[in-house]
């Protein structure tokens, strides 16, 4: 694409929107913005951006835009049914993403990972284990740096990018030296509609593959298993139940083709689901030839990642236990499985078409005796707790009462837990966001507990049954 005098219209300023225009201006195009989040963060991105030549438009204009450009560029977070995506593509013009622009221009080797749970983990994995093999690796993609900023990186490099449903909507050039793909459950239903579209969206990181390239695939998954037939590439598969021709689990051991890499109780990082991460490492890893000893290293010093069943501390003999990024039933089913101690589970958030059925029945045979509602679907919740036989309830109005109520619930050596099983944008900007006012709570407990409240057992407890305190 020759971005000289073209005229690009960036829709949305997150992180991947504002690195999207940055990258665009650098190479003298002309950049049109907009974003109707009404917040400093997205004004200052703004003003940022008119000072380095954009033209920032209003509501009133947004439906000539169409005419006046030649592509779209859509934030990740914006649907590709969005009605000036519509616009743009019926008037047959192209409509893109900031990780399609970074497809066509980046010059490093590139890792991609997808899957519905467990990206960020296998990418911040992969990562450090190709700089312990000396790679000049960078972790990328919806992990938080835009992948268009690794532009800057030679052939040297490894650009290691974690890729979205939301990113593969306005991703097709994308050809990754090797593209993993970790598993696939129901997740984003609101927004891709059905499981086809989504399996879909999945299965395009393989499309350009050819024969030079790798398919790193879970075996256990049979969906995934299904997609090394729609590939040209060399399929290297990982699984925690066969010996397969890849990476395995057997024995309490982490192997590759045979060759022991490290036994599973030296990981810091506890689950099954975490043997799996390391196992699409130790994958990727030998595809790259790095030596199984800078492997095991740093798979046995490797602590997880932020928000992902991330212990906080124990207060008052209570453990608390942080597993904001478990946005799915999914990541809470395998979250909740490394419970050991009687457990109070936070649920609750930004309703995402989930059937909680499976997640209520998993958790009467858990180490879960109370779940605290709350958020936007938190009736959503408890319609199918009573439906599949899980009482022992708390319904609360917002999640700064649920944190609480869950603490004063929570007895001497029990735990609770905060893995939602539901998005976060109905109070908080996202899954960090979350977790982070989780700490704070937690911490402010330590200090100043909070009184119990009259009424727990299913009944909705509100904002003024709880104090709001300042953290």
């Amino acid at each position: 694409m020759y971005l000289k005098n073209q005229t690009f219209f960036v829709l949305g300023l997150s992180r991947s929107g504002k690195a999207a225009a940055e990258f665009l201006l650098s190479q003298g195009a002309l950049v049109y913005i907009y974003d109707d989040a009404n917040s400093e963060r997205v004004e200052k991105t703004a003003q940022e951006l008119e000072k380095k030549g954009a033209k920032r438009v209003v509501k009133e204009q947004l439906v000539k835009l169409p005419d006046v450009c030649d592509v779209l560029v859509l934030s990740p977070g914006i649907p590709i049914d969005h009605s000036l995506a519509v616009a743009f593509k019926r008037k047959k013009k192209a409509v893109i993403g900031e990780t399609e622009l970074a497809a066509r221009y980046i010059k490093t080797p590139v890792v991609a990972v997808t899957g519905t749970n467990g990206k960020t983990t296998t990418v911040s994995m992969i990562a450090e284990t190709l700089c312990k093999g000396g790679f000049n690796a960078k972790a990328c993609g919806n992990i938080g740096t835009p992948m268009i900023e690794m532009r800057e990186m030679d052939e040297t490099g490894v650009a290691v990018a974690e890729i979205s449903s939301f990113q593969m909507e306005t991703l097709n050039s994308l050809c990754p030296h090797i593209a993993v793909v970790l598993n696939i459950t129901e997740d984003h239903l609101n927004r891709h509609y059905n499981m086809e579209n989504y399996v879909f969206l999945k299965a395009k990181l393989l499309k350009n593959l050819t024969e030079s390239e790798f398919a790193v695939l879970n075996y256990d998954d049979v969906v995934v298993r299904g997609f090394a037939e729609k590939t040209k590439a060399k399929t290297v598969w990982f699984s925690t139940r066969e010996r397969v021709q890849g990476a395995y689990f057997a024995d309490g051991a982490l192997y590759f083709k045979g060759e022991k890499i490290l036994a599973a109780t030296d990981m810091l990082t506890d689950g099954l689901h975490n043997v799996q991460n390391a196992l699409a490492c130790i994958a990727v890893a030998k595809i790259m030839g790095v030596k199984s000893a800078d492997i095991a290293a740093v798979l046995t010093s490797f602590k997880g990642i932020k928000h992902r069943v991330e212990y906080i501390g124990t207060v008052n003999g209570v453990a608390y236990i942080d597993d904001s990024k478990g946005t799915n039933v999914d990541a809470t089913v395998k979250a909740v499985s490394c419970m050991k101690k009687p457990t109070l589970l936070l649920l609750g958030g930004k309703n995402k078409g989930y059937d909680y059925a499976k997640l209520f029945a998993v958790l009467k045979k858990s180490a879960v005796r109370h779940a605290v509602l709350y958020g936007e679907n938190r009736y959503v919740l408890l319609k199918s707790a009573r439906e599949n036989g899980f009482e022992s309830v708390t319904v609360c109005e917002n999640f700064t009462i649920a944190v609480k109520v869950a603490s004063l619930v929570a007895k001497v050596d029990e735990t609770v837990l905060l893995s939602p099983a539901s998005a976060s944008f109905d109070e908080f900007a996202g899954y960090e966001e979350r977790g982070d006012r989780f700490v704070e709570i937690v911490r402010s407990l330590a200090v100043e507990p909070v009184e119990k409240p009259q009424e727990q057992n299913g009944n909705e407890t509100k904002d003024g049954d709880l104090d709001e305190r300042t953290e």
